[in-house]
């Protein structure tokens, strides 16, 4: 086992979301337009400007309680399920990269279960206000909404959106600091030590990767849990592709990168220097 508790990565994941929400709200509402202004496709400074123009600053961190919430299930989960998966597999030596990004797809499954509900709530508490007032899910917090998808949904509810809602920037990061660990930078005979630097060039290299990679999943993710009723993702992508062409699938790609990285980034780095701070505190 890891010799530190199984609950520090979603502390971490939370710290971090903390300081991108705006940018995650951004990214939704952009996935999400109706479909009358979908062809429009605002820019990232458009929808931020609009959101403080509706509400003010404080309207950036609608759906917070969400964020934090998924945070203490989706990435409590997939970073503890990872390091544990990853411990085990280290037994007989350093863990192959075919190795790693299998502990990252389990991980990542175990996790998108754990946290889909929180993720529901956060697409639509986020992008309640670019619905039709008639429409509005009009969630106060995360645990209100919580109640009121299972009663108004049931238990099925809780799964929507649930096998696009995967990420990869676990088994990116890992895989990308151990090469940088192992290898000197191109060019150059610089080589990189476990420290902040190292931690920063590999989350923005495991950031730039999920943003490409996941983005059709994630705008998919999204319009599902926008959604309620029965809703045929199939439909959704055909009435997506027709109104708004093969693009639709990286709407919100600039919002979710410039977000990602930072989020990545912080994400791992409060990450590490937990794990530093939870060894010296053991350890005295």
């Amino acid at each position: 086992m890891s010799n530190y508790p199984f609950w520090l990565g979603g502390v971490a994941a939370s710290m971090a979301a903390c300081c991108t929400h705006p940018l995650d709200l951004t990214k939704v509402r952009m996935q999400t337009l109706p479909q009358s202004l979908a062809s429009k496709s605002p820019s990232t400074i458009a929808i931020l400007r609009h959101s403080i123009a509706e509400s003010g600053v404080r309207s950036l961190y609608t759906g917070l309680t969400a964020s934090l919430l998924r945070q203490m299930s989706y990435s409590l989960v997939r970073l503890g399920s990872y390091e544990e998966i990853k411990y085990a597999l280290s037994s007989d030596g350093p863990p192959s990269t075919t190795k790693l990004l299998a502990a990252a797809a389990l991980a990542g499954g175990l996790g998108g279960i754990a946290g889909n509900p929180a993720d529901i709530l956060l697409v639509r508490m986020t992008s309640d206000s670019i619905r039709p007032p008639e429409k509005r899910y009009g969630y106060r917090n995360a645990f209100e909404g919580l109640v009121r998808l299972v009663k108004d949904e049931g238990i099925p509810g809780l799964t929507r959106g649930l096998v696009p809602n995967v990420a990869s920037q676990v088994g990116s990061y890992d895989f990308f600091k151990l090469m940088l660990l192992s290898y000197p930078l191109p060019l150059s005979n610089y080589q990189m030590r476990d420290n902040l630097l190292c931690h920063f060039t590999a989350s923005t290299l495991a950031g730039t990767v999920a943003t490409t990679i996941c983005s059709p999943a994630d705008v998919l993710k999204s319009r599902l849990m926008s959604l309620s009723g029965n809703v045929n993702p199939v439909q959704v992508v055909r009435d997506s592709l027709r109104t708004e062409g093969p693009g639709f699938l990286f709407k919100g790609w600039t919002p979710a990168f410039i977000r990602l990285v930072p989020n990545t980034i912080l994400m791992f780095v409060f990450f590490e220097q937990l794990k530093k701070q939870w060894r010296l505190l053991t350890a005295s």
